[in-house]
């Protein structure tokens, strides 16, 4: 990539590595969130909607709360989403069995044949976008991106 078009994303070499890491991942994350929104906007769904069922199904039945916190987004956020979901019948809200007074996050089996249906092109989709990188990079990538999601998800420890 020519030097110009580098620093045109922040990616300058010189700057403090995490800060870069961070422009780097950050511009990634935005990146591929815009090209998923264009696959699915046809659809009349969203990056944030396909998070959502994918933290639901992941999860197997959290509440709102908990798949909020999983997408790192706000309660409210992640009752619109639920509330657009439900409407599309992507979704359903079902009485805890272990808590009746608590509702629960199900898939509907229509969105998983949704989903089913249309996994084969959007792997083919995402296969394209990664391919830049070698299987073992791929792998290298990651799980070293794992690693930090997993560590920044970690509960908070309080300052000294």
């Amino acid at each position: 990539m020519d030097p110009s078009r580098k620093a045109a994303f922040g990616l300058d070499p010189d700057l403090d590595p995490s800060a870069r890491a961070f422009r780097i991942l950050l511009m990634t994350g935005q990146r591929l969130h815009a090209l998923m929104d264009e696959r699915l906007r046809p659809d009349g769904l969203t990056t944030q909607q396909a998070a959502l069922l994918t933290v639901v199904k992941a999860m197997d039945a959290p509440s709102v709360t908990e798949a909020a916190r999983a997408l790192g987004t706000t309660h409210q956020n992640a009752a619109q989403l639920v509330a657009s979901l439900t409407r599309k019948d992507f979704l359903r809200t079902e009485p805890d069995p272990a808590d009746r007074r608590r509702r629960v996050l199900v898939a509907t089996e229509a969105g998983d044949a949704y989903w089913r249906d249309r996994d084969p092109a959007d792997f083919a989709a995402l296969a394209d976008w990664f391919s830049p990188l070698t299987p073992d990079e791929l792998h290298t990538l990651t799980a070293l991106a794992e690693r930090l999601l997993l560590s920044l998800s970690a509960p908070s420890s309080p300052e000294a």
